[in-house]
């Protein structure tokens, strides 16, 4: 059986995408995306957040595949898939048993109990009233299998990384919890540190010799237990990447009902080719693209659109697969099936937007190319020096001192603990973070682009004005309206019964909906007719015709009732625009950010919701598959841009932008593709997510500038034999605990309203 994988393009020019496995840091998809680029005619980019490269040019799937395991990693070429292999939302069992989801589950197996064992080691070694007799014994039993199997993950990419020549954060890691191990091994087995008896001091010079009376068994137990708290929720966010395509995925309906031979049988959609006709009953999934061949209903496309009004729809008119059929029932002839789908092709877009976004840089990795080796060899210089002046033992103490002393514990909690206490006061205020790499994209965002239905706006229809003809009252108008609608489950229809609550309505009979003018019905003895002016055949009076003109160069939606065929009024019906939004956009224009309003609505229509909330600049009449345009172009024009939305339609663009924010009453695919997500759909937390996000971003770089600074101050110290290894260890825990302190200052923050 042949196998294929996910390509885009055509012939010679193809890019193959390849999941990549084994990366640690951003380093390595560096290391990963030079090593492919040395391959003749070829170009790649390796995304570290998605753990993907996207690789296009003339090499073959096993030529990448190998050069990846050349630079010490492991590739899968990315199968195809199309929404009718979107995995059963009820298999449990398929929803976990991913390479990645068995990774992230060892990484927590490693940490709780990493974590239940380093506990008593630390509080052993710093509280001297908690050393018992042999007290020593016990912090070894509980201390080894933290630091050999809880870091084994850390030893393994060391040695990866130093056998291709590379020296990374898991260097400092591995060789620092190592050293400490080791040098308590020897000390108690070698020297006095084992003795019944022994207690640690706090002595702050260490005498010649006294290296081996000291065991740091706490220093590699709890930088273990640290560092695997961050990687294990740098995994959780990884994982999220994902979700945006699996939940485009598991939009498509799942079967059919198929007209074959003059009957209708329901098969798996997979039996759905091109030309098949298909039958969807109200309430029902259009299973893929298509067009109407017998027929009329209104479909509900908010979930590819966002836009809330459904679209009315009858013989002849195209249908997108995914949107539901609100009322009537069509027969519809496929079009497009499979990865031919306007959905698959959005799913498409998504991925393509999340894997080309360039990854900043994390500080700690870029210095660690240089501060690594440096450490290494401050501390060979140590041994060497102390050991020709005449002291073995001062040797090892004044190098264990260094490596201890350079070890990552504060740089491993620097980002950590900042982003777990950042976005737990986010979630506080109703703001999910996604991750760290979210708080670098805010650095620089200079332009928020607002999507109008359902962030800007409500999403929600109601009845703005009512026009009566010439003797015909306004409460007359909206009552008989009322009373045909009551029988419409469509949102103007909602919006007009909602409007006509405080009058006595009448009961209609002989209720019909006909798609192709509108709804009907018999109140007392006359015959009513609600419908869009363009549905009907009519003449309007002059005041109804300005009515209708006014109301639609508002970008409102006229509807027109009719007694007897008589025109006798007209209902302006319009979506309504958010309390705080006049704020929001106001408080962003005075942080210095530029609001735009990016809609796929009519001209009318965006321009009178700008000018309600006071936005000066308008995109409108914009398709979904446009939106990434626009976000490019205005990026190309060297603009960092804030994507805000909450619609299928809006997920390409929320992905491509600088920064993605999507409003919690969207749908799950906007805020799967987006970096932020603000619960309550409330838009004026846009800003406040923005904030909140700069100021967990400067914390964690108070965090790495101490973290660092302390170690610049702390090594040569160590290096000429004046601090005790066990006072370095000291420091290095007094180093983890401002970061964690320093941290926890965001639990004070409120945003500036």
């Amino acid at each position: 059986m042949s196998t294929t994988f996910t390509t885009h393009g055509e012939g010679s020019t193809a890019v193959v995408d390849l999941d990549i496995t084994g990366m640690t840091c951003a380093s390595c998809a560096n290391r990963i995306e030079r090593k492919l680029n040395k391959i003749d005619g070829v170009q790649a980019s390796v995304n570290f957040a998605t753990e993907r490269a996207t690789v296009g040019g003339t090499a073959d799937v096993d030529t990448l595949v190998a050069a990846v395991r050349d630079a010490g990693y492991s590739a899968t070429p990315v199968r195809p898939r199309d929404p009718v292999e979107s995995t059963d939302p009820g298999s449990a069992a398929d929803a976990v048993a991913t390479p990645a989801t068995l990774e992230l589950r060892g990484l927590r197996q490693r940490l709780v109990i990493s974590a239940l064992l380093s506990i008593p080691v630390i509080i052993l070694a710093m509280v001297p009233a908690a050393q018992f007799t042999n007290w020593q014994w016990l912090s070894l039993t509980l201390a080894a299998p933290v630091i050999i199997w809880g870091g084994y993950p850390f030893h393994l990419a060391a040695w990866r990384n130093l056998r291709h020549g590379a020296l990374t954060m898991d260097t400092l890691v591995s060789i620092g919890t190592l050293a400490a191990f080791g040098w308590s091994l020897y000390a108690l087995f070698f020297g006095m540190a084992g003795m019944p008896g022994m207690t640690h001091g706090f002595d702050l010079l260490p005498a010649r010799g006294a290296g081996a009376s000291y065991i740091y068994l706490e220093a590699a137990a709890g930088v273990t237990t640290f560092i695997l708290a961050g990687r294990y929720a740098e995994k959780r966010a990884k994982i999220r990447a994902g979700d945006a395509l699996r939940a485009l995925m598991d939009l498509g309906a799942k079967d059919v009902v198929i007209r074959r031979a003059g009957s209708e049988v329901r098969v798996p959609i997979g039996e759905l080719g091109v030309g098949d006709e298909f039958v969807v009953r109200p309430g029902e999934k259009i299973a893929t693209d298509g067009v109407v061949v017998d027929g009329a209903s209104a479909v509900d496309m908010s979930m590819l659109t966002g836009e809330s009004v459904p679209i009315e729809v009858t013989v002849d008119d195209d249908v997108v697969g995914a949107t539901i059929n609100t009322s009537g029932r069509l027969v519809v002839r496929a079009t497009h099936v499979g990865a031919d789908t306007a959905l698959a092709q959005m799913a498409r877009l998504v991925e393509a937007a999340q894997a080309g976004k360039a990854r900043v840089q994390r500080l700690a990795d870029r210095i660690s190319g240089v501060f690594v080796p440096v450490v290494m060899l401050i501390a060979v210089a140590a041994l060497i020096f102390w050991w020709v002046d005449g002291s073995v033992l001062t040797a090892f103490t004044a190098a264990v001192s260094v490596l201890i002393i350079a070890c990552p514990c504060a740089l491993g909690l620097a980002t950590p603990t900042a982003l777990m206490v950042g976005t737990g006061r986010g979630a506080q205020l109703g703001i999910l973070l996604s991750g760290r790499e979210v708080l670098e994209k805010t650095r620089r965002v200079d332009t928020v682009v607002l999507d109008k239905t359902g962030t800007v706006t409500t999403g929600e229809m109601r009845v703005d004005v009512v026009y009566g003809a010439s003797g015909v009252t306004r409460d007359d108008v909206l009552t008989l309206a009322a009373a045909v609608e009551t029988g419409s489950e469509h949102p103007i229809g909602r919006a007009i019964v909602v409007a006509a609550h405080d009058l006595t309505v009448p009961e209609a009979d002989e209720f019909d909906a006909d798609h192709g003018v509108g709804v009907s019905g018999n109140v007392g003895s006359s015959r009513i007719v609600v419908s869009g002016p363009a549905r009907l055949d009519v003449e309007l009076d002059p005041g109804l015709r300005v009515a209708v003109d006014e109301a639609q160069a508002a970008g409102a939606t006229p509807v027109v009732v009719l007694r007897d065929g008589e025109p006798i009024g007209v209902i302006v019906v319009s979506d309504t625009v958010k309390p705080a939004a006049a704020e929001a956009v106001s408080r962003m224009k005075k942080a210095g950010l530029r609001p735009i309003l990016l809609t796929g609505d009519n001209a009318g229509a965006a321009r009178h919701v700008a000018d309600a909330v006071g936005i000066d600049t308008v995109i409108s009449d914009v398709r979904p598959q446009d939106k990434v345009a626009e976000v490019v172009r205005l990026q190309q024009a060297g603009a960092t841009v804030a994507m805000v939305g909450d619609g299928i339609n809006d997920a390409p663009a929320l992905a491509q932008a600088d920064l993605g924010i999507a409003m919690g009453t969207g749908t799950d695919v906007a805020i799967a593709a987006s970096d932020v997500t603000i619960v309550d759909g409330d838009v004026n937390k846009v800003l406040d997510a923005i904030e909140l996000s700069r100021a967990t971003l400067r914390t964690i770089k108070q965090n790495l500038f101490w973290a660092f600074g302390y170690n610049v101050a702390a090594i040569p110290l160590a290096a000429a034999a004046l601090l005790n290894p066990m006072i370095a260890g000291a420091a290095m825990a007094f180093s983890s605990v401002f970061v964690v302190l320093n941290s926890l200052r965001l639990r004070r923050f409120s945003p500036r309203r």
